[in-house]
């Protein structure tokens, strides 16, 4: 990361405390490592984010529906799913700090290092190596490569490493009153198992034909070892996946659909698409046969915000073998080959899955910009303004009457009780108008409407626009259908 990108992400992060978007949690009693609190317009601009993404899978799809799975899930379903064996990351320890590390992460700053040195030929060059051995799983050359390179902790400053070994990542609990009698359960580290769990119970009461999907919002929990890069990689976060379940042997026919689908998802929110790239995974999970990532570039790089895996039969058909209760569809659609009906068979799945936590860091990202204007008197100032688009900016409308008298307040909150049914509004009315609009600039509110006395003599009001700071008088009874029209 260079200077000027670090600075931008340390500005960021300073601008979500300072006007209530994310908060350190616990923060009284000084924080709890790599969890955070959404704040005022954090929470409203999050579950905006939610609901765009929502409405995009199950209202406008008519072969998608929607469950909301508990996260205590019966023991058993993740050693079906794999997670008790295989939900590991390669870990190692330095024997002088007591710092345990990611392999993969540690690799990957040491890259970013090189590249912010000019070095990029070097730093690609690791990444691939690095690829290639966790493809292999070989932790020995792993080791060697972190010593071939140098690297250090970055609290100890020596390479005196460990062995590198699996650490699993998800966090247990006890179920039951008496801890020494009770079932050891998960905190669910994805939210996708109680989609496949429920495959059948769904299918059937919303009368679904293959191929339909299951769409899902919730939280999950990791227990990263190394969480950085603010609410980046948390151990509480929050996933929105879709489970689209195929006819099998069409499974990447609607691969295909669902990563381009996706990426326009992204990109109807006018974030441009030069900041996205499809990254394709060169070692593969264990239930998948395609998988890629959607990466976004952060001011801290290209990384992964969503990603769309060709999952096969193997979840349903684990959960078929654990249960021993058949997970079959009948399909009775012809087979044009036989021209016999498909009959039963366990469907494949395609999976997309984006981090809720990380699409609201790629909002703020996008959005965020430090905007130098010059006065009419020559003199320069700094805008900070928020970009939000405004179809999930947290507040769409500020009303702000010009004086506390004369009328105006009454005014302002006729216009606030017609608009608020429609969409989120603010009013204020203390400070100068130009003070209030820097702040409903700095929350990235789009609109802000000033009622003044013009307003008592014709019915007009100044509606200001965010992005441009362009002002023009329009008649009060047109200012929730130019919001409306833009949050469409």
């Amino acid at each position: 990361m260079s200077m000027q990108q670090e600075n931008k992400f340390q500005a960021i992060i300073s601008h979500a405390k300072e006007y209530g978007f994310v908060f350190p949690s616990s923060e009284i009693y000084d924080g709890l490592s790599a969890v955070y609190d959404y704040g005022p317009y954090g929470s409203e601009l999050k579950k905006n984010i939610r609901d765009y993404w929502w409405k995009s899978m199950t209202q406008m799809h008519d072969n998608i529906v929607g469950i909301d799975a508990a996260i205590f899930m019966h023991p058993t379903t993740w050693k079906a799913s794999g997670h008790v064996d295989n939900f590991s990351d390669p870990m190692i320890d330095n024997r002088d700090s007591q710092k345990r590390y990611r392999v993969d992460h540690l690799l990957e700053a040491h890259a970013e290092k090189l590249e912010a040195a000019g070095k990029k030929e070097e730093a690609d060059a690791v990444l691939k190596k690095m690829d290639q051995l966790l493809a292999a799983e070989d932790y020995a050359g792993l080791k060697d490569l972190i010593a071939a390179e140098k690297i250090v902790c970055g609290i100890s400053g020596t390479g005196n490493w460990t062995d590198i070994r699996q650490f699993n990542l998800m966090f247990s609990t006890q179920l039951g009153s008496v801890a020494e009698d009770a079932d050891t359960i998960y905190l669910r580290p994805e939210t996708a198992q109680g989609i496949f769990v429920n495959f059948l119970n769904v299918q059937k009461t919303a009368r679904m034909k293959v191929p339909f999907g299951i769409a899902q919002t919730g939280k999950a929990f990791r227990n990263e070892i190394v969480a950085r890069q603010f609410i980046f990689r948390m151990r509480e976060f929050e996933q929105m996946e879709m489970q689209f379940f195929v006819r099998p042997g069409t499974q990447m026919e609607w691969y295909n659909y669902w990563k381009e689908a996706r990426l326009k998802w992204h990109t109807s929110l006018g974030i441009p698409a030069e900041k996205y790239r499809y990254h394709d995974h060169v070692k593969l999970a264990h239930y998948a046969d395609a998988a890629l990532d959607i990466e976004y570039e952060f001011p801290f790089g290209f990384k992964e915000v969503e990603g769309i895996h060709s999952r096969t039969d193997f979840d349903l058909k684990s959960h078929q073998e654990y249960s021993k209760k058949k997970q079959q569809y009948f399909d009775n659609d012809v087979d044009p080959a036989t021209g016999k009906p498909y009959g039963n068979y366990i469907p494949y799945v395609i999976e997309t899955s984006i981090g809720l936590d990380r699409m609201f860091l790629l909002v703020m990202s996008h959005a965020y910009e430090e905007e130098v204007l010059t006065k009419e008197d020559g003199t320069q100032e700094t805008r900070v303004v928020m970009h939000i688009p405004p179809q999930i900016a947290p507040n769409k409308l500020a009303i702000l009457p010009l004086l506390k008298k004369d009328g105006l307040p009454e005014i302002a909150r006729e216009l606030m009780d017609e608009c608020k049914p429609f969409f989120k509004c603010f009013y204020e009315e203390k400070d100068a108008i130009g003070r209030r609009y820097r702040r409903q600039d700095a929350i990235g509110t789009p609109f802000c409407v000033t009622i003044d006395h013009q307003t008592k003599e014709d019915q007009t009001v100044t509606i200001r626009y965010r992005d441009s700071m362009k002002q023009e008088r329009v008649h009060i009874s047109k200012v929730k259908e130019i919001v409306l029209g833009a949050i469409a």
